[in-house]
C-alpha cells in the first residue's frame, strides 16, 4: 500500500448495532476505511475477490457458516489477509482455536474501542493480539509441551459443537441455543447428540454437568 492509501476493512457480524458500532470505531481512526459490512459468512465468500480487503473483523456466531469456518476459508484463500475475531464468547474458551484457524487476534465485544484499535494496529504490523492472561496461558502451554494441550477431548468437537457445548454450560436449553445460534432446534439436538458421543457421555444430564464444570473451570483459569 502507498503512503496515502487506507487500510481496507470488512466487518462481519449478524447484530446490526454491533456491526455499526465496530464500523464507526474503525472508520473514525486515521488510515482505516470500512469498505463493506456483512451479516452472513456466505456473503463474504461471494464478494471477497472484488473487495480485496486488507483486514477482516469477524464474529464467531453467525447464521449459516460459522465465523470460525469463515476464518479458515479466508485464511486458506488469502494468506496475506489479516483477521481479527471480535466475539461475545469467552476468550479463554476460543482464543487458541481462533489462532489455529488462521486469525491473528481475538478481542471480546465488551472491550473498549481503544482495545479494538490497539489489536488492529498490532496485527497489521504482523503480530498476534490476545489479552495478557491468554498470552500467558499460551506461553505456559508451549513451555509444558503443546502435545498435552492438544489431547483435550474438546479438541474432538467441531467449532459449532463447541459453541453448543459452551452455551449448554452457561445454562441454556436447546431452544435458547437454537435462537442464539440461528439454528433449528433439531439441528441443536443433533449437535448435542454428537457431543455426547465424542465425549463419551451417557445422557443430557451428564452433558449439562460436564459443560457447566468446563465453563466454570475455564473461567476460573483467567482469574
Amino acid at each position: 500500500m502507498g503512503k496515502d492509501s487506507k487500510t481496507k476493512i470488512i466487518v462481519v457480524d449478524d447484530h446490526p448495532m454491533m456491526r455499526k458500532g465496530l464500523s464507526m470505531t474503525l472508520d473514525s481512526e486515521l488510515g482505516f476505511e470500512v469498505i463493506a459490512q456483512f451479516e452472513r459468512a456466505e456473503e463474504v465468500v461471494e464478494k471477497y475477490d472484488e473487495l480485496a480487503p486488507d483486514l477482516a473483523v469477524i464474529d464467531i456466531s453467525l447464521p449459516g457458516m460459522s465465523g470460525l469456518e469463515l476464518v479458515k476459508h479466508l485464511a486458506a484463500q488469502d494468506p496475506d489477509l489479516k483477521i481479527l475475531v471480535v466475539s461475545r464468547h469467552e476468550e479463554n474458551l476460543y482464543a487458541e482455536r481462533v489462532l489455529r484457524a488462521g486469525a491473528k487476534g481475538y478481542v471480546m465485544k465488551q472491550e473498549a474501542g481503544d482495545v479494538l484499535i490497539k489489536a488492529v494496529r498490532k496485527i497489521l504490523n504482523g503480530r498476534i493480539y490476545v489479552s495478557d492472561a491468554i498470552n500467558e496461558k499460551l506461553l505456559l502451554g508451549m513451555a509444558s509441551g503443546q502435545k498435552d494441550l492438544n489431547k483435550s477431548p474438546l479438541d474432538l468437537l467441531s467449532d459449532r459443537e463447541l459453541e453448543v457445548f459452551e452455551l449448554t454450560g452457561k445454562g441454556n436449553n436447546t431452544r435458547e441455543i437454537a435462537e442464539k445460534l440461528h439454528l433449528a432446534v433439531k439441528t441443536v439436538e443433533s449437535y448435542r447428540a454428537r457431543i455426547k458421543t465424542k465425549l463419551n457421555l451417557e445422557n443430557a444430564t451428564e452433558l449439562m454437568m460436564h459443560a457447566v464444570k468446563w465453563v466454570e473451570t475455564e473461567g476460573a483459569n483467567l482469574e
